[in-house]
């Protein structure tokens, strides 16, 4: 057998169909308890799956376990795939840093983006998907940890961003999303979940038309359980379902 991928032992690496589901039901079971933890419906959460660096053939076998919607940080990566699995019933949903050049990529294929943080990269979708005679679910990117090397947008400009969302129309506010900061202290992590939160309570106060369905994006394989404590209607987990990542985080989330 394949060796397992250096990285945190807590994340087996899944090489077949068991191996997904049972990880899978790992990780529902943590996302059940946490909300009724809460006082909230575990059907209330969607997990995403995220399969950022995990070779194709595994990503395969992962789609034949059941899995339909998965997570890519790096659009040229989802646009291999998305060709590599096109014999496949699956969708894909775009969580990473978006620039504006490869807005017709993600145009072409993609269901979702959910790291929507200015009005250019607004324009250049809106522009690319009427072309193509689509629409795309949209996340908007609030940064809650402030910090520097994250994307995102400040959260005091959120009101703003959201007034401006209408003009294009082929994009549908679904939400907010967020990275919390990197960090052994949960207290920290809490914050910037229970701040997406606040926003989220105060956009729907203020203006309920701009922010869709309120959902949130938030939480990853490290703090998905506080996320889900903290209102998450969709976690993003890559590693405790594909397996432990050979290179750190910083790597994927590059610096803003």
């Amino acid at each position: 057998m394949e060796e397992s991928i250096e990285g945190d032992d807590r994340y087996p690496t899944a090489f077949t169909v068991e191996d997904f589901r049972h990880n899978i039901a790992g990780v529902q079971a943590r996302i059940s308890a946490a909300a009724r933890r809460v006082g909230r419906s575990p059907e209330d959460v969607t997990l995403l799956p995220v399969s950022k660096t995990v070779p194709t053939d595994r990503v395969r076998v992962a789609i034949q376990s059941g899995m339909r919607l998965l997570g890519e940080n790096k659009v040229q990566e989802a646009v291999r795939k998305n060709g590599e699995t096109a014999d496949l019933d699956v969708s894909w949903s775009i969580i990473g840093h978006l620039q504006t050049n490869k807005a017709r990529d993600v145009a072409a294929f993609a269901t979702e983006f959910q790291a929507l943080d200015r009005l250019r990269v607004a324009e250049a979708l809106d522009r690319r998907l009427q072309a193509a005679g689509r629409s795309l679910d949209v996340f908007v990117q609030v940064n809650t940890s402030a910090e520097d090397s994250k994307f995102g947008m400040p959260p005091e400009e959120l009101p703003a961003f959201l007034e401006a969302m209408p003009s294009y129309e082929t994009l549908r506010v679904r939400g907010l999303m967020t990275l919390a900061i990197l960090t052994p202290d949960d207290a920290r992590v809490r914050e910037c979940f229970s701040l997406l939160r606040t926003l989220r309570d105060q956009a729907r106060e203020d203006a309920p038309d701009l922010i869709g369905a309120g959902e949130l994006s938030m939480g990853m394989s490290g703090d998905y359980e506080i996320a889900v404590e903290e209102g998450a209607t969709c976690v993003r987990v890559g590693q405790a379902i594909f397996g432990a990542r050979a290179l750190p985080d910083s790597y994927y989330w590059p610096e803003g």
